[in-house]
Parts: structure tokens; C-alpha cells; sequence
């Protein structure tokens, strides 16, 4: 198994060995088991092993297909999470894609682009009618276009907002009931928590990342109309949900002069470090509770909802974490890949992957065998996801999001109103939709 750590135009020189079929014997589709040649797969980082390689359990699984198909060799290539859609990007259009790529948990969802570019491949026959039973029907949603499934999902997330308990005790402030609170009583605890170094609230805001977004649905905005056809997100219910969020920051004092960058490690680190912990609430997504149950970090801390708003009823964001497969011109190649996947998502995997890596198990079977069931943070989680309010579909979403997240930025940053922000990406989000 070869390994390697390569981002950007780097990849090019790379995967056009293998990307595209090249590297590899011809070998008929009925007897694809003696395909041999190159797979290469792209992962990000996940959980770490006793020495720190957070690439272990992907590299172990390749590992054990090589050893069961000894002419096929797994090439692991590592990416960042932040960096992997520009990534792809840049091998899209070089035409040298690699065989599987993730779909990050974060709120990620497959490109409908890359697929209407003929990119991505259907994996509708990957697995029976009754194996895909098996799986829950919003995640397999998550993977479908015009009746067909392109990729496997492997994983379910939500956001949740974190609190560092140690920090509420100690500045004597009772955390929420339940997790649950409306905004009035969040941003009277996150005064009441901001003291000295220590702040009540932090997020960071960047395109495919979604922390901060709840907020802006909290008193009933969405970016795009029920048919996604028109920009929402200057109705006065996103602008009053934005604001509610700028206050915590410019009107309360209650957060870091950081909040609404895009430094993601460093807005962890701010939370979890042992050596820093200057702020008492973060929104992450799940796989955040299992970092702070390692040995790593070891806080003591507490699942909570985001603030309820004028909708009345709390609300989050969620994404469904899998494994697209790219373009293949040989079908017994494209067998084995199918093989692949199908190892990395079954049912005990994805339990390994609920255990250790902070997730939901997109299928019913290893929801079966309860995971969560010595881990109550992980199941107060699990509690939220029915307030989950999905990514909009749309063809050129990730255009559009980067549009919006850069003008969230500006706001967060006080460079403009947020009023002023959203609606600046009017403009921008209605020329890419063609509007």
C-alpha cells in the first residue's frame, strides 16, 4: 500500500497514473477478481492511534483488500477536510480524479455538478434491493439524483452546540435544562460566562462549514426559496438571525474578536486545548464529542441545543459522510472499487466509525448493535437529529455557498451590517443561478 500526503496542483502529477484507469490490466468484468492495478483513494483525517495517525483505520482497511486481492494496490492519499473540495476541484478539471473520494460529515453533500459532468459514477447496483434496506432512507437521499444513487453513505451528523461544564461551575453559572434554551436565556449565560480571558461563545465561518447557520434558521431564514429558484437569505427572518448572532460578539461583548474567521484549528483549540480553554460554548459538529472524550483533551462537558428563536422550536444542521466513486473506463476495475466501498461501509465498519469517530451509523444494522450505549453524550446528540434542516440541493450550491459565507464573514467581522451582507450576495448567488 503506498501513502502519501499531497494537496493541491500536486495531485496532478500523481493521480494521472491512476485516476482514470491507467496503471492496471485489462481483465473481463466477469472475472474482475483478477483485476490488478491501482486504486487510488482519498480520505481525510479521522481518528488518531497511539501514534497520532489519524489515517490508521483507512489504511488498515486497504491493507486487509490487499491482502484478500494481492494484484490491487490501494494508494491512500491524504487531505485536509478544509482543502478537499479545492482539491477535487483541481483534479476535475484536469481530468484526473481519483477512484474514491469522501463526503465530509461536516455538512457536506455530493456535487450534483460532478455528476451531471459524468464524473461520478451510479452505485445503484452495488448492493441489492434488500442491502439497501438497510440503510436509513434520509441518508441514501442524501446520495440521490433523478432516481439514482451516486455513492455510498457511511455516516450521519448533526451540530450541537458543546459546553465546557468546568468553565459553567466555575464563573457559577447553571448550565440549560435539558440542553434546551430559548436565545433571551442563551446570551444572558454567555455574559454571564465571559470574564477576563474567558469567553461565553465562538464559532468560525468558511464555505462547505456550517457551525454558525442554525442561527441564521432560528427565526425562520433559509437561502433559497422551496423550489430553489430564488435567494431568501435577505428576508428579515435571516438578517434577524444573523444580527442575533453578531450581537453575541460586537452589541454583548460575549465573544472573541476570532469569532466568524475561518481558522478552524484554532477555533478548537481555543475550546478543547488544555493549555487555553478561553471559551465556554462551541458549535461543532459530532465528531467533535469524540475528540473531547480522548485522552487528548478529557473535558468535562455537556450536549446542548441551539438557541431557540422566533421559530420556536430549536433547529440545526446535519450531514450525511460517505464515499462517492469517480468516472471508470474499465468495468472490471470499476467491480473492485465497488468491492472497496463496500468493505468501508459495512455494517461493522460503520460501527468502528460511530465508536471512535463521533458519528450517527447510516445503516439500521449497526444501529442495532448500539454503539452509543456506554456514551451519553453521543446520545443526546443522536436526540437532535430530527431538528435537522437540510443543505439546500441546488446544482451550483457550492457557488452559492461561498458567496454567502464570505459575505457571513464581513458581517461577523463588523465590516457590514447584516442586513448589508446578505443582502450583497443577492446579486452574485442570482447570477449563478442564472436569475
Amino acid at each position: 500500500m503506498k501513502k502519501s500526503l499531497i494537496a493541491g496542483a500536486v495531485i496532478l502529477g500523481l493521480t494521472a497514473l491512476t485516476a482514470c484507469g491507467g496503471n492496471s490490466s485489462s481483465t473481463d468484468v466477469e472475472n474482475w477478481e483478477e483485476w490488478e492495478g491501482t486504486i487510488t483513494v482519498w480520505d481525510g483525517p479521522r481518528w488518531d492511534d497511539a501514534d497520532e495517525n489519524k489515517f490508521h483505520w483507512i489504511e488498515e482497511k486497504a491493507a486487509e483488500f490487499e491482502e484478500k486481492y494481492p494484484g490491487v494496490d490501494i494508494n491512500i492519499v491524504q487531505q485536509p477536510w478544509a482543502e478537499l473540495g479545492d482539491s477535487l476541484s483541481v483534479a476535475i478539471a484536469g481530468k484526473t480524479w481519483p477512484d474514491i473520494a469522501p463526503i465530509d460529515i461536516s455538512g457536506g453533500t455530493i456535487s450534483l455538478n460532478h455528476i451531471e459532468e459524468g464524473v461520478i459514477e451510479q452505485t445503484d447496483d452495488l448492493f441489492t434491493a434488500e442491502e439497501w434496506e438497510d440503510f436509513y432512507p434520509n441518508a441514501i437521499e442524501a446520495y440521490e439524483h433523478n432516481g439514482n444513487i451516486y455513492g455510498v453513505p457511511t455516516s450521519i451528523s448533526v451540530q450541537t452546540l458543546l459546553l465546557n461544564l468546568d468553565i459553567f461551575e466555575e464563573k457559577g453559572v447553571e448550565p440549560p435544562v435539558d440542553g434546551r434554551w430559548t436565545y433571551d436565556e442563551f446570551v444572558e449565560k454567555m455574559i454571564a460566562l465571559t470574564d477576563g480571558d474567558v469567553y461565553g461563545f465562538s464559532t468560525y465561518i468558511m464555505p462547505g462549514y456550517y457551525e454558525a447557520w442554525p442561527f441564521l434558521f432560528m427565526d425562520g431564514g433559509y437561502p433559497l426559496n422551496d423550489d430553489l429558484t430564488e435567494y431568501t437569505f435577505d428576508a428579515p427572518e435571516a438578517v434577524s438571525g444573523l444580527q442575533k448572532l453578531v450581537d453575541l460578539k460586537f452589541e454583548h461583548g460575549a465573544a472573541p474578536v476570532e469569532m466568524g474567521s475561518a481558522d478552524v484549528g484554532g477555533t478548537f483549540q481555543a475550546f478543547a486545548a488544555l493549555n487555553q480553554r478561553t471559551v465556554a460554548v462551541q458549535p461543532w459538529a459530532t465528531w467533535a464529542i469524540s475528540s473531547l472524550q480522548s485522552e487528548e483533551y478529557e473535558m468535562n462537558f455537556m450536549v446542548a441545543e441551539y438557541p431557540i428563536g422566533d421559530l420556536g422550536e430549536p433547529v440545526t444542521f446535519g450531514g450525511v459522510g460517505g464515499y462517492v466513486m469517480f468516472h471508470q473506463e474499465d468495468e472490471a476495475k470499476k467491480k473492485m472499487v465497488g468491492e472497496f466501498l463496500k468493505l468501508v461501509s459495512s455494517t461493522d465498519e460503520q460501527y468502528v466509525m460511530a465508536q471512535n469517530y463521533g458519528t450517527f451509523p447510516a445503516r439500521i444494522s449497526t444501529a442495532d448493535m448500539d454503539p452509543f450505549a456506554d456514551n451519553p453524550g453521543m446520545a443526546a446528540a443522536q436526540e437532535l437529529s430530527d431538528q435537522v434542516i437540510p443543505i439546500p440541493r441546488h446544482p451550483e450550491w457550492a457557488r452559492i455557498d461561498e458567496v454567502i459565507q464570505s459575505q457571513l464573514q464581513l458581517a461577523a467581522n463588523g465590516e457590514k451590517t447584516p442586513q448589508e451582507a446578505l443582502e450583497d450576495a443577492r446579486s452574485e448567488v442570482e447570477r449563478i443561478m442564472g436569475n
